[in-house]
């Protein structure tokens, strides 16, 4: 099941609807410089793991400032906002407020022209040693990652990306020297740029023919990239990830998507970099993604990255409102004509009616009742598109 949007997401769909105002809710925000900070943590395990508790098992400890070292390997913060980060990280640490692998994103007030920044942390494991540090029953080397810009409400529209991005570092990991020069602190710099900055140059490259992206990762259509450079080729793959609702429809569903709009189409849509401009090939587009097309298009006027992301979101939770109400308009024409009108007008009214119907097709194949509304409203849109 699709999940239903509070209303207060709503009433803010209402003023980007067909995305006129996504642009327009939010003004750019000057995401400035941005910053990384690197430290080895090493917490200092003692004979006594504490006391137990009433079940005899062992209580669990928060650290004092006492059980953990951290050290600075990398950052190019000033020294003393740097200071400060690190006082900001060791509380943290010391209220047990870092768990291995799961980033934090937060607002943090240091000693730089920004003042306040928005702050992703997390608490890292170096993958390689774990296996030897447990057979020798000490701790395996840990890394707190910092990474700084923008503010809080941007990064954590980032957050996923930026625990991929800090996942991909842990093989790479080593306090040796010679390592942190050549790969670390270069990966550490680059944050910004290929976590943040994909769904941005992605709009900037396409420009008008964002719609067809829009469509075919709505749609879940295959799409290759040929003749491209590796950067521009994954931050494609990066921007159909973020359009596409994984996640928000139930896993089956997606599959059999999938496997329908494949076995519909016979043929992916091709995306061609080799001239100039993009060539699109075998693509498909509709009213609601050229809409919201345009809301991207106008963003761009700001430059600001974090706002490209604002408004794929709200393109989102706008598709999955039209979802549940296309659901809810075919529930009650099980029983009741009028509001089997209702639905047809609806799909010919929201602009994304071609792939709505394609998605509560899947959804209820198993429902005889639901499945013969289903068909009756693709008759009625097919008639509609013949006229």
């Amino acid at each position: 099941m699709l999940p239903a949007l509070a209303d207060g997401d709503e009433r803010e769909l209402e003023s980007s609807e067909e995305g006129g105002g996504a642009g327009e809710e939010r003004r750019p925000e000057r995401h400035g410089s941005t910053y990384h900070g690197l430290y080895g943590y090493r917490s200092r395990r003692s004979s006594q793991r504490g006391a137990d508790s009433k079940d005899g098992s062992p209580a669990a400890e928060t650290p004092s400032s006492e059980d953990f070292s951290l050290s600075l390997l990398d950052t190019n913060l000033p020294a003393e906002a740097e200071t400060e980060l690190r006082g900001f990280i060791a509380k943290r640490l010391t209220k047990g407020a870092l768990f291995e692998g799961m980033g934090n994103v937060v607002s943090v007030e240091l000693s730089i022209p920004e003042y306040k920044v928005g702050c992703y942390y997390c608490l890292i494991r170096q993958e390689n040693l774990e296996t030897a540090a447990l057979e020798l029953d000490i701790t395996a080397p840990q890394y707190v990652i910092c990474f700084l810009g923008g503010s809080e409400k941007g990064l954590e529209l980032f957050r996923l990306e930026l625990d991929k991005y800090v996942q991909s570092l842990k093989i790479n990991l080593n306090p040796e020297q010679k390592t942190l020069e050549t790969y670390v602190n270069p990966y550490l710099r680059s944050w910004f740029e290929n976590s943040v900055c994909p769904i941005q140059r992605v709009v900037q490259l396409f420009q008008e023919k964002l719609a067809f992206l829009l469509h075919a990762a709505l749609s879940y259509t295959p799409v290759e990239v040929k003749n491209s450079d590796e950067r521009t080729e994954k931050d494609i793959s990066r921007f159909l990830a973020a359009a596409s609702l994984q996640g928000l429809v139930q896993e089956g569903t997606m599959t059999s998507l999938c496997i329908a709009m494949t076995e519909e189409q016979h043929k992916s849509m091709i995306i061609d970099c080799s001239g100039a401009h993009p060539q699109f090939h075998n693509a498909g587009s509709n009213r609601f993604c050229e809409d919201w097309m345009h809301a991207f298009v106008n963003g761009a006027e700001g430059g600001n990255p974090f706002l490209f992301r604002q408004i794929l979101e709200n393109f989102k939770l706008k598709a999955i409102q039209d979802i549940n109400n296309l659901k809810r308009f075919i529930r009650q024409a099980e029983m009741n004509h009028y509001a089997l009108f209702k639905c047809y007008i609806f799909l010919k009214n929201c602009g994304s009616g071609d792939i709505l119907l394609k998605i509560v097709k899947v959804e209820h194949a198993e429902m005889p009742e639901a499945k013969n509304v289903v068909a009756v409203l693709e008759e009625f849109m097919r008639e509609t598109a013949v006229a």
